[in-house]
């Protein structure tokens, strides 16, 4: 897409959610341009999600508009310039509000997701989500690198470019060495302490000066507790640095408080929290790794079933740190090609759901626009627009998951070990990122081999299991696509489960 496309749809977005005095704040993830809002109530969702560049739209802690990987980095600043010139007083393009296609899954999925954020506001969900967004912005270098790696493994094995592949290495491992200081400063900016004291005490944990050092009798290795060291070595160092900003007087705050900030949290990480979180690493990766090695197609089955519901529920989020420790252990990954199994599942539901209504010409409009972004891992669209307002093809998705997740489990159980170098991308876009022990053809194959499992699995599940007869009559018609009265209401809610 051009630039004036980019801006085309920020400008169309802006007016949607309230206009320029209704932003509080706005950043974005791989998919998703979340925005901070002073009265949600003026929002427009049915007409951004009828943008042609809208595929959904996430009510959460912010409002969040699934734009899609690639396309949201270059919207983003678009909006973000927008905002600025709007309050500077600035014109605006305005867009008028678009049909609604979908309108009945479309209530019942903004229901849904407000149903959700109500259950997910509990102390330790919220908790969780802030432990994600410490590591949310650390995703795109985790794809860029993991993708250099990927590019360095395959010259290596075809014995091609052998000068280059030191480069292609060392660019590679660069990030990954330090992501510790990046996990230490994130955490410190997220819980409201100063975000380089946070990275400077995480620092420590990577220093090969550690080395020289013995804890209890236990000599220290650099880079020992990794990302969960990181993580807590830095959140101590907010807790110090709140205590000293408390009772250091001000006139000696600026020396005193970054002094004993980085000393008392420095020495806690040397010698305590550094051979804890090692422990802990160290427990995630081996019980991954016998996970799979001994539950196989059933521990694929159960994590690539249950990964959705885990996202319902907002528990999800827990396992990011699982996947970057794991990251950063031993270069990929293993548990996040089965758990995009469970896209897989959902786009084989939406194919499913699509054949089965062939007269219901809205919801198969929403499946077409959805699906393109579905097979690339982009989720959001088919799940608030199809399959969880509908019920039953919800659960028939996690079906087909569960299907593929024991498919890649049960050739983990068989030696064939393999993960993903990065988190963030899921479908199809996950092949570049793959990386296994036994070569890149069987990793490739199997993975491509669980996604075909997913979709057929979902399709089959859905389609023979996803409708009553009752749902099948309220909802295989044809709606008047183009409704002569504003105020026309429907004669009867469909059944949607």
């Amino acid at each position: 897409m051009s630039p004036d496309t980019h801006r085309a749809t920020a400008a169309a977005i802006l007016p949607l959610v309230g206009g320029p005095d209704n932003i509080t704040s706005v950043a974005h993830c791989m998919t998703r341009l979340r925005i901070g809002l002073h009265d949600r109530a003026l929002v427009q969702d049915e007409s951004l999600k009828a943008l042609p560049a809208v595929l959904g739209v996430v009510d959460d802690d912010t409002y969040q508009i699934v734009l899609g990987p690639g396309a949201v980095a270059r919207v983003t600043p678009e909006f973000e310039a927008l905002v600025e010139e709007g309050r500077a007083g600035e014109p605006r393009a305005a867009e008028p509000p678009r049909p609604v296609t979908a309108a009945a899954l479309a209530d019942r999925g903004a229901a849904l997701r407000e149903a959700r954020k109500a259950r997910n506001a509990t102390p330790l969900k919220l908790f969780l989500r802030r432990v994600a967004n410490i590591f949310v912005p650390l995703i795109p270098a985790l794809i860029g690198c993991g993708i250099i790696a990927g590019l360095a493994g395959v010259l290596t094995n075809l014995g091609l470019l052998p000068t280059l592949v030191p480069a292609l290495a060392a660019i590679a491992s660069g990030f990954m060495s330090l992501i510790a200081v990046f996990v230490g400063y994130n955490t410190a900016k997220e819980f409201g302490g100063t975000a380089i004291l946070g990275g400077a005490v995480a620092a420590i944990i990577v220093f090969p000066g550690v080395a020289k050092i013995d804890a209890f009798g236990e000599h220290l290795s650099p880079g020992q507790g990794g990302v969960l060291g990181a993580l807590a070595a830095a959140y101590l160092a907010v807790r110090v640095e709140r205590l000293c900003r408390r009772w250091v007087p001000e006139a000696l705050d600026a020396l005193v408080t970054p002094a004993l900030t980085v000393l008392v949290a420095g020495l806690a990480t040397l010698f305590g929290l550094m051979f804890l979180a090692g422990e802990v690493s160290a427990a995630i990766g081996a019980g991954a790794t016998w996970l799979l090695a001994h539950g196989g197609a059933f521990a694929g089955l159960v994590l690539g079933g249950l990964f959705l519901p885990l996202v319902m529920l907002g528990l999800h989020q827990a396992l990011i740190p699982i996947h970057t420790t794991l990251i950063e252990q031993n270069g990929y990954t293993v548990l996040l090609p089965i758990l995009a199994m469970a896209g897989a599942g959902q786009v084989g539901a939406a194919i499913a759901v699509y054949v089965r209504l062939p007269r219901n010409r809205s919801i198969r409009t929403t499946i077409r626009s959805a699906l393109p972004a579905g097979f690339l891992g982009v989720g959001e669209p088919l799940i608030y627009g199809v399959s969880l307002p509908l019920g039953r093809p919800f659960v028939t998705a996690c079906v087909g998951g569960a299907a593929g997740g024991a498919f890649v489990g049960l050739f983990n159980q068989l030696g064939v070990a393999f993960g993903s170098t990065a988190i963030g991308p899921s479908g199809w876009a996950l092949f570049p990122l793959l990386h296994g022990g036994s070569g890149t053809v069987p990793t490739l194959a199997i993975y491509g081999g669980g996604l075909a499992v997913g979709y057929l699995v979902g399709f089959l599940a859905t389609y023979f299991f996803g409708f009553t007869r009752q749902m099948l009559a309220d909802l295989d018609t044809d709606p008047d696509p183009e409704p002569t009265s504003t105020t026309a209401e429907p004669a009867k809610q469909p059944a949607l489960t």
